[in-house]
């Protein structure tokens, strides 16, 4: 049976993720808790506003209300990348060789390893950023579309475009698929080889999470009673195809997803706090955490996939061991 480790702070929590299999839970008063040891924080800004699990150099990137990028690594030391003055850095992204993005207003910002930065600017404000899993491609998601950048070179962007408000951006892992949330309830697609178009909707709710399964074949998201699981296997990604429905309860929202990192398997966060893991293959559920207070705001595995990092609305975070 699983057992739950938790962590009862107080406030929203943005973002978590495993440093050095070390769970960090950022919350939105600027503070990051951590489970090392005992209960650990650093204190990075006045006022979170986003933040990027940094894979590939091991740490957590983030943005606030201060005006600055952050970089926390596994031991809880600090590093400022970036200072905007009194602009919000409402969106970051971690990207290859070191390289962060960030956005204060219209501008998208890129900052390489060695501090050289380029900016980019749009006609609306950036909404969303992620870089391509391969080569330095970022995507800005804007509104009436997405534009692919490429910061180091100094071609023109590739312009996407679809009518309305899209709020955030994601690669497909291969790299052949762009997709965006968007401000009315759906997700937006555009196969990368030929801009062909995946409309994504029957959403009741605005889609607020999105993972990718571990081989990238599924794209998991929120906004309804159940998390919807569309098809990427094929070359027209989901076009034509069902979305797969796990975990579906008549009571409350998905608000979470996070898929395993090994395994065609969801973690499902809902509005009541629950938390379950279901199997893609059979939708076999095993309940992970039971209603609490808060509704699910992040979920996060470690990379052995045997742990599961969560946090709420109002502050109830944890772990939960899924082999007990």
């Amino acid at each position: 049976m699983p057992t739950v480790a938790p962590l009862d702070l107080d406030g929203h929590c943005v973002a978590v993720a495993w440093l050095a299999d070390v769970p960090h839970f950022a919350l939105a008063d600027g503070v990051v808790h951590r489970l090392d040891h005992g209960h650990k924080s650093t204190a990075l800004h006045d006022g979170l506003l986003a933040a990027a699990h940094d894979r590939a150099a091991g740490r957590l990137v983030t943005g606030g209300e201060d005006g600055r990028v952050m970089a926390l690594g596994p031991g809880g030391e600090a590093q400022c990348l970036a200072e905007a003055g009194r602009k919000w850095i409402g969106q970051v992204a971690a990207g290859p060789q070191g390289a962060v993005a960030y956005a204060t207003g219209r501008l998208a910002h890129v900052r390489l390893a060695d501090g050289t930065t380029r900016s980019f600017e749009h006609a609306r404000t950036v909404e969303g950023l992620a870089f391509a899993p391969k080569g330095l491609r970022l995507a800005v998601a804007r509104y009436n579309g997405a534009t692919l950048h490429f910061p180091a070179a100094q071609g023109r962007p590739v312009e996407l475009e679809w009518a309305g408000a899209h709020t955030g951006v994601t690669f497909s892992p291969d790299g052949r698929f762009l997709v965006t949330t968007m401000q009315e309830n759906a997700l937006h697609g555009w196969a990368l080889a030929d801009g062909r178009h995946m409309r994504m909707t029957g959403y009741p709710a605005k889609v607020k999470s999105l993972s990718w399964s571990a081989k990238g074949r599924w794209l998991a998201s929120s906004g309804a009673p159940a998390a919807i699981v569309w098809p990427f296997q094929g070359k027209d990604g989901p076009m034509g195809k069902a979305p797969l429905e796990l975990g579906t309860r008549g009571d409350a929202m998905v608000t979470a997803v996070a898929c395993h990192p090994g395994e065609d398997v969801v973690a499902i966060g809902y509005a009541d706090g629950m938390v379950l893991a279901a199997r893609i293959a059979d939708a076999k559920e095993v309940l992970l955490r039971r209603p609490g207070a808060a509704a699910v705001t992040a979920l996060a595995w470690d990379d052995a996939g045997r742990r599961l990092a969560f946090g709420t609305e109002t502050g109830p975070c944890g772990v939960v061991d899924i082999a007990g």
